[in-house]
Parts: structure tokens; C-alpha cells; sequence
């Protein structure tokens, strides 16, 4: 079972396996984002947010982080918050209810 939100400049899939694997991620940076030096610029920001959380993701788990174009003018601390953002979105049960009650 997989899920998909957007939160920020980031897009995050998720997808959870039966393996006892340790989680793993990866990361699409598109010719939307900028030339080359910014899009290699923002995966490596991208990277280490996602290293240091890793480690908290169930075993079996696997992202793709997808950055929109404005990632580019994002700093690291921006991308961190958009992604625990989206983390706790797609870790959530599929059928619970956001905070307000408004469904998910």
C-alpha cells in the first residue's frame, strides 16, 4: 500500500513492503527545478534531510522524494520542515482524520 502528498516544495510517495529491509529513499530533481548545479545543489540537501530521518521510518519503507521547482530557492531548514511535513502525512493511517476533522 502506497501514499502520495505534497507538502511545500516537495512531493513525497511512499510505499511500505513486507521485508525487514532498513528503509530507503530516492530522490527525482527535474529540468523544472534549474541548470544542473541547483538541481544537484537541492538533491544534496535533499539527501541529508532524508539521512537523518531515515532511521525513524518503519523497516520495509520506501520513498521517492520528488522536489518542484521551488525547491531551488528553498534553504535545508525549509526543505527539513517540508519534509517532516509530508512524513507525517503519509505515515498516517489511511483512513484517519486530519486535526480539524476534515477527513485526510
Amino acid at each position: 500500500m502506497g501514499r502520495r502528498t505534497r507538502s511545500g516544495p516537495l512531493v513525497v510517495h511512499s510505499l511500505w513492503t513486507t521485508s525487514d529491509d532498513p528503509a530507503r529513499a530516492g530522490f527525482v530533481v527535474g529540468r523544472r527545478v534549474g541548470k544542473a548545479v541547483v538541481r544537484n545543489r537541492v538533491r544534496r540537501r535533499l539527501r541529508e534531510q532524508v539521512r537523518v530521518r531515515l532511521d525513524t521510518l518503519a523497516p520495509g519503507t520506501m520513498l521517492v522524494v520528488r522536489a518542484l521547482p521551488d525547491a531551488a530557492t528553498a534553504s535545508s531548514a525549509e526543505l527539513g520542515r517540508a519534509l517532516d511535513t509530508a512524513l507525517t502525512r503519509v505515515a498516517r493511517p489511511a483512513g484517519a482524520r486530519r486535526p480539524d476533522g476534515r477527513g485526510r
